[in-house]
């Protein structure tokens, strides 16, 4: 498989990148790569790079972007960051992404079993840890069911966050990007959410 070019990026529409995604995870979780020559590629990117996606993971080292969506050099801009939320500089990422490098979907990805999940279901403070623990706060406020045991332990908690972390984040990057807001608006980009599960390699997407 090729790494992708202006011309095949120019073919892609919003509809057509969650296609690839979802194809690749697909390859993913039968262990069935797609048959690539990463040096030919790195030949091939050389000059230049025109990626199809912007995807917005947590730093958990089991949920590589690259891998668990089986792509290649060159076919997506990856961000990663404990808990996949959005600050200042990732939302100018995506604007660059999107509006200067021409990738047609924004991917916010959440993961089961997440660190940092669980670290601020526990009110977990420590150094600047606390800081991004805060960035999480809201998720966890948000979600109200269950009422009782309200912290790591409960493994239903943890997934209702995680989930509701990943929905505010795009409500976040929507609001907070009047760029990535009109992309969305004229159907040059799509945005959506899903969530990764650790044990099956399997992305739900939200289909909402």
């Amino acid at each position: 498989m090729k790494a992708h070019t202006k011309e095949t990026q120019s073919t892609m529409t919003p509809a057509k990148a969650l296609a690839f995604l979802k194809e690749g995870n697909q390859r993913f979780q039968n262990n069935l790569k797609a048959n690539r020559n990463l040096l030919e590629q790195v030949n091939d990117t050389s000059e230049g790079q025109w990626p199809f996606a912007v995807i917005l993971s947590c730093i958990d080292s089991r949920v590589s972007a690259e891998l668990v969506f089986d792509q290649g050099l060159g076919d997506i801009f990856s961000v990663r960051i404990a808990g996949n939320f959005v600050n200042e500089d990732i939302l100018g990422s995506m604007e660059f992404a999107c509006k200067i490098a021409g990738s047609k979907l924004v991917v916010v990805l959440g993961h089961s079993k997440c660190g940092a999940i669980k670290g601020v279901c526990d009110n977990v403070t420590m150094g600047n840890l606390t800081a991004l623990m805060s960035k999480l706060k809201p998720a966890a406020d948000a979600v109200k069911e269950p009422a009782e045991n309200r912290n790591s332990g409960n493994s239903e908690f943890v997934e209702n966050v995680a989930a509701m972390n990943v929905r505010m984040t795009m409500k976040n990057v929507k609001d907070r990007s009047p760029i990535l807001k009109d992309m969305l608006d004229k159907g040059d980009i799509g945005i959506v959410g899903g969530m990764y599960d650790v044990e099956t390699g399997i992305v739900r997407f939200f289909e909402d």
